[in-house]
């Protein structure tokens, strides 16, 4: 018996329908979107959609992340408690550590960790968790889309043949696509719907898709070829981050040694309104993005026989930088007839960036060590950071009050918060190490201020 095969107009007709019923339950905000991770990144996205009018779902694996959530509370600072509370009285926002919440959602979005190895490997073990848990609950008409800062190729290289092992294809069944994650934290000026996101798919359906829901939340969407393509613009962005922030560093340490200042030369530089941008000297890089991105890339060119040249020289020059603010520090103390063993240094600022709490790769975390291992005796005041954890022994922060820093033989800036009154300090403080600029301007006696 022969089997009739269907007409062509029924085969276009199937192949349409999941694009087709998604692209209008995007349209009029009744998709139900899922946001992996409830993050510095996944958060501010997952309110960003709910207050668009969609139905959202952040879904985490950690319990105690989850019951703050939906309790009210917080777990960014670009998130306020009282918005969030707002959300779940509406019913747009609830967080969950339950996956098969995947399966009644027509749009994932995945914000997982991307950190290194101690080998400078990529980890991308929480990308392939998730992946499996996705798997699972796979269904047609979906659309998933990769945020997490990762290698150019992991979006079709590994995502795409782990989804279509259900037998589901791309562009067809389902949709895939990667948009690089570019939340600042702490950033008043530029939020989730100020920041133009990029967006590349499988397929062009794909990318369409993808366009189209996140130009429900944000002003601008860029358009690009292909995943691969997306993934690199990430890349390259922190790339160029590192590179500058290493030749303002290096530059610092040449007009150290030419006896000139370096912020006032920078500054000098940036009165030309083009063909320059600032960058400035600092105590190091930390956070999640610039110490980590870059290696993601070098890592893969190795694999296609090139070696990359500036990233690896980019690193090595910040990641000398701790060990220069220790030298400054115990300099500075030698002038006075003091040394680093035995003296009472004040650390301003833990966090890696100010205004925040995010201390991911702070390079105040290991000058305070350095410190602590040359026998100092350092306490550090953070506003945003209650305690952190050095070399297995927890400090807890205090309040930098006038007489704390009176009584300090150092006051060491590590971050520009701005809740910190520079003035004061400067008032207060018989010595101060300031890796940030943030006394910058202001009047100080001859030699009270060492700057990089």
């Amino acid at each position: 018996m022969n089997i009739a095969e269907p007409p062509i107009g029924s085969i276009a007709q199937s192949v349409a329908e999941p694009f087709a019923d998604l692209f209008n339950r995007i349209s009029s905000r009744e998709a139900h979107v899922t946001v992996i991770g409830q993050g510095y990144v996944g958060l501010p996205l997952a309110v960003g959609f709910a207050a668009a009018g969609f139905e959202v779902s952040g879904l985490d694996t950690n319990n105690r992340v989850v019951n703050n959530l939906n309790s009210g509370k917080s777990s960014t600072p670009d998130v306020a408690d009282s918005e969030l509370a707002e959300l779940q009285g509406t019913g747009k926002y609830q967080a969950t550590v339950d996956f098969s919440v995947l399966s009644g959602s027509d749009v994932i979005l995945v914000c997982v960790p991307t950190p290194l190895r101690k080998s400078k490997d990529p980890d991308i073990s929480f990308i392939l968790a998730t992946a499996e848990r996705m798997v699972e609950n796979l269904r047609r008409g979906q659309l998933i889309i990769l945020e997490s800062t990762t290698y150019p190729g992991t979006t079709e290289e590994l995502l795409l043949p782990m989804l279509e092992s259900t037998g589901f294809k791309a562009g067809k069944d389902f949709f895939l696509a990667f948009s690089p994650e570019r939340i600042d934290p702490g950033n008043p000026n530029y939020g989730v719907r100020d920041i133009p996101k990029v967006t590349g798919g499988v397929t062009a359906e794909c990318t369409k898709l993808a366009a189209l829901l996140y130009r429900q939340i944000v002003k601008k969407v860029v358009e690009v070829a292909s995943p691969r393509v997306a993934e690199l613009s990430k890349l390259y962005e922190n790339v160029f981050r590192s590179v500058n922030i290493a030749l303002a560093n290096e530059f610092a340490l040449m007009c150290r040694h030419l006896g000139v200042n370096s912020r006032e030369v920078i500054d000098a530089a940036a009165s030309k309104p083009f063909g320059f941008m600032a960058f400035y000297p600092g105590p190091g890089i930390g956070g999640h993005c610039i110490p980590v991105d870059p290696s993601y890339l070098a890592w893969k060119m190795r694999f296609n026989n090139y070696q990359a040249r500036f990233i690896p020289l980019a690193e090595e020059i910040n990641q000398a930088m701790p060990a220069h603010v220790v030298k400054l520090v115990g300099d500075a103390l030698n002038q006075r007839k003091l040394c680093i063993n035995g003296a009472r240094i004040t650390a301003l600022g833990v966090a890696y960036k100010k205004n925040v709490g995010d201390i991911r790769e702070s390079p105040a975390l290991q000058i305070i060590s350095m410190l602590v291992r040359k026998g100092a005796i350092v306490r550090y005041a953070d506003p945003h950071v209650p305690s952190v954890e050095i070399d297995g022994s927890v400090l807890r922060r205090i309040q930098a009050t006038d007489n704390e820093l009176k009584t300090s033989d150092c006051v060491l800036i590590l971050t520009d918060h701005t809740s910190f009154d520079y003035q004061n300090i400067i008032d207060n403080c018989a010595l101060i190490v300031d890796t940030r600029d943030a006394t910058w301007g202001m009047e100080s006696k001859p030699d009270q201020v060492v700057r990089i």
